[in-house]
């Protein structure tokens, strides 16, 4: 098993064992490989992760829950909710911010279900009213600076359906400029354009 955590495009892979997805980057000179925990060993990835020269990590240790949980320590954890949803022509929606497409998603409130996350950020970025979680999608995981603050967001990600082909109304103050359907056809033509965890998102739904 593994997690894969995304510093701006390059992944790091926290791992308990060397899977087939993992092995190829274990030969790229740019990729850092670290089979030992602890205190030093942690910041160092964080460090190196954060290289330009660095495209790529190998975090192994065969204690994944300790190897998270050592990780976890050094980042402020935001959990988000957000969702795919496609319309009754099968159509998905995009929502275009800060110069990437992007699908709707945003922190969870206290107290809230992540569930009930997802539809309300999906509610207030793209105006839609109506919509139903068909299931789960993969959780994604990336980091970003705030300021002085380090953070670790985990994206827990819903397929979702609205009835009809509803208007989209995009929520300009979370600086969303555009938000548009598009056919599942036309969707690897906005996969460069899009975050490395969204671009998994959209490759799992257009794999089914």
């Amino acid at each position: 098993m593994h997690l894969k955590i995304y510093f701006n495009d390059k992944p790091l892979f926290l791992c308990d064992h060397i899977d087939p997805v993992i092995e190829p980057y274990l030969h790229h000179d740019d990729a850092v490989f670290i089979d030992e925990l602890n205190v030093h060993t942690v910041n160092t990835m964080i460090h190196e992760m954060q290289l330009e020269k660095v495209h790529a990590g190998v975090f192994l240790h065969a204690d994944l829950a300790e190897l998270k949980h050592d990780f976890y320590r050094k980042f402020e954890l935001i959990r988000a909710g957000g969702g795919l949803v496609l319309n009754e022509k099968q159509e998905a929606l995009l929502i275009f911010r800060r110069g990437k497409w992007d699908l709707p998603k945003g922190k969870q409130d206290e107290g809230e279900s992540i569930e009930a996350c997802a539809v309300r950020e999906v509610q207030e970025e793209t105006g839609l009213k109506t919509l139903t979680i068909e299931k789960p999608l993969p959780v994604t995981y990336h980091t970003y600076h705030q300021g002085a603050r380090y953070i670790l967001k985990e994206s827990y990600w819903f397929l979702m359906h609205t009835k009809g082909v509803p208007a989209l109304t995009p929520q300009s103050e979370e600086d969303i400029s555009e938000a548009r359907w598009v056919a599942k056809a036309a969707v690897p033509a906005y996969l460069p354009e899009c975050f490395p965890s969204v671009k998994e998102i959209l490759e799992t739904w257009l794999a089914e």
